[in-house]
């Protein structure tokens, strides 16, 4: 058994594919694990793949090109997710894409497709969430800044949004789980900034203080105290994305 470790990024999983195919050992003798992610095996020979955009490149241009921009999207999300054995998920689903063409992105009866599908929803899930969690607040320099902690990695899948409905501002989004950011100056594309590192405070505006008061009294305002129901509110706006929200900083209630 060949086991190709590769890095937890969307070209690092891709060229640990190509890698994997062109080594022509069989798919059964091979298998792909992330880094720091796997249990050493007797017998097993391990090669480390380090990232290659021309590879990353060429499997891509085969996803769409050969099969369908619907597979690539699977694909393309489903190296977004948190789980561990992604890697190895995502070049299962290749080979049988290139087998059986487009449509297998309906064929739920195969395990590895039901696999894919499933970290595919929970990735289009929680960045849907966010979409609407998401709370900025404005420096002392003029720039939004918003902190995130989710569970996959959907900053690239959140961030255009951001870009088209902010386009005239400087903003940053800052995922703190994946110490990354989105960095968007005005009237520009965004870009992604690995490896960031923010400070625990950051300087606000003059007037950000008083924003922030306001948005909680509306916030506490509108609620009826009658219709509280704080298990469907849970359901809607679950405890894990509060912690970055506002209108839930220092209550114990909501």
């Amino acid at each position: 058994m060949r086991i190709y470790l590769c890095e937890d990024s969307f070209e690092g999983i891709l060229t640990a594919v190509y890698d994997a195919w062109a080594g022509r050992l069989g798919h059964d003798n091979v298998r792909l694990e992330l880094q720091g992610e796997y249990n050493l095996e007797l017998f097993a020979d391990y090669v480390v793949v380090l990232p290659d955009d021309e590879k990353a490149e060429k499997v891509v241009r085969t996803l769409r090109q050969k099969l369908s921009e619907e597979v690539f999207e699977y694909v393309y999300k489903a190296a977004m997710s948190q789980e561990r054995r992604k890697a190895d998920l995502i070049y299962r689903f290749i080979v049988l894409a290139i087998q059986r063409g487009a449509r297998i992105v309906s064929e739920f009866g195969n395990p590895v497709v039901m696999d894919i599908f499933e970290l595919v929803r929970n990735v289009s899930n929680e960045s849907h969430l966010l979409l609407g969690f998401i709370r900025f607040q404005e420096l002392e320099n003029g720039v939004l800044f918003a902190k995130i902690t989710p569970k996959n990695y959907v900053l690239t899948l959140i961030a255009p949004h951001f870009e088209d409905r902010l386009s005239g501002e400087n903003w940053v989004i800052y995922d703190a789980v994946h110490e990354m950011a989105a960095v968007h100056a005005r009237n520009t594309s965004w870009v992604l900034s690995r490896e960031a590192k923010m400070p625990e405070k950051l300087p606000e505006s003059g007037q950000e203080e008083e924003y922030e008061e306001l948005w909680k009294i509306f916030f506490h305002t509108i609620g009826i105290e009658a219709r509280k129901n704080p298990k469907c509110q849970r359901n809607m706006l679950p405890l894990w994305y509060r912690k970055n929200m506002l209108e839930f900083e220092n209550n114990e209630n909501c």
